[in-house]
C-alpha cells in the first residue's frame, strides 16, 4: 500500500510535456519493428540515406531497452522541474533545441575529425587514380570487397558505404542538455551519485560528467559505440540557449 502511494505520488509529479515525451518514446520503441528504423536515425549529411527530418526523428529512436531506460530516467528525474520553471512551451523548445544541436555538432565532429582522413584519401585517389594510389587506398581504407580491376567507381562506392554506416539515435543529446540546465540553474542542489555515500552538488556532478564525456569522445575506445560528442553537443547548446534567455542563476536555489 505504501509503495503504491509512493508510485502514484511520483507519477503525479510528472509534468504534462515530460509525461508525453516519455509516452511517445516508449510507444515508438515498442513499435520499432513496424517502422523503417534506418530512415529515422541520423545519418551523416553526405550519406545517401540522409534526410533533413532526421535531425528531429533520431531523438525518438533507441537502440535497446537500456538505452531507452537511461534516457527516460534522466528526463523523468530532471525534466519536470525545468518544465515547472519555464512552462511547457519553453521547455519543449529547449528539449528540441538541445537535441537538434547535439545531432548537428555530432555531424560536424564526424566531418572535420572522424571522417577527415578517409575523405582526403578518397579525394586524393580520385584525383590521381594511379595503380600505386589505388593499391594503397585498398589496403588502408577498404570497407567493401575490392573488385578487379579497381577503379574510381569502386572508390566512390567504398566511400559511400563508409559514410552510410554511421548512424546515431536516441534522446541523449536532449537529456544531457536538460542535465546541464539543472546544474546551471540549481548549482548547489545536492545529489547522491551511486555508489558514493555522500551528497555531491549538482554543479560538480554536471562538470565531472561533461569532462568524462569529452574524455571518452577524444579517446574513441575500440568498441565504444556511444555518441559522446552528441552528449557534449546537448550540453553546449543548453548553455547557448540559457545565455540567450538571460537566465539569472541567483533567482534559483
Amino acid at each position: 500500500m505504501i509503495g503504491d502511494l509512493k508510485n502514484r505520488y511520483m507519477f503525479r509529479n510528472l509534468t504534462p510535456t515530460v509525461r508525453n515525451l516519455i509516452i511517445v518514446n516508449v510507444v515508438l520503441f515498442l513499435g520499432k519493428g513496424a517502422l523503417p528504423e534506418d530512415l529515422f536515425t541520423l545519418h551523416y549529411f553526405q550519406a545517401k540515406d540522409f534526410y533533413f527530418f532526421q535531425v528531429v526523428t533520431y531523438m525518438f529512436v533507441h537502440a535497446n531497452f537500456m538505452h531507452l531506460l537511461s534516457n527516460m530516467f534522466g528526463l523523468f528525474m530532471f525534466g519536470s522541474l525545468l518544465e515547472r520553471v519555464w512552462g511547457a512551451q519553453r521547455f519543449l523548445f529547449f528539449y528540441f533545441f538541445c537535441g537538434i544541436g547535439a545531432g548537428l555538432l555530432y555531424m560536424g565532429i564526424q566531418h572535420f575529425i572522424d571522417f577527415a582522413d578517409f575523405r582526403r584519401a578518397t579525394e586524393l585517389v580520385l584525383s590521381n587514380p594511379s595503380s600505386f594510389n589505388l593499391t594503397d587506398y585498398v589496403q588502408h581504407f577498404s570497407v567493401i570487397n575490392p573488385i578487379e580491376p579497381i577503379n574510381s567507381d569502386w572508390v566512390r562506392a567504398n566511400y559511400a558505404e563508409f559514410i552510410n554506416r554511421s548512424v546515431v539515435g536516441g534522446a541523449s543529446g536532449a537529456i544531457f542538455g536538460i542535465l546541464m540546465a539543472f546544474g546551471y540553474l540549481f548549482p548547489n542542489s545536492e545529489m547522491f551519485l551511486f555508489p558514493l555515500p555522500i551528497p555531491i552538488k549538482a554543479k560538480y556532478f554536471v562538470s565531472f560528467y561533461g569532462l568524462y564525456e569529452l574524455y571518452q569522445g577524444i579517446q574513441q575506445s575500440e568498441g565504444d559505440n556511444v555518441a559522446h560528442f552528441a552528449h557534449i553537443g546537448g550540453m553546449i547548446f543548453a548553455v547557448i540557449l540559457l545565455k540567450y534567455w538571460g537566465t539569472k542563476r541567483n533567482t534559483f536555489f
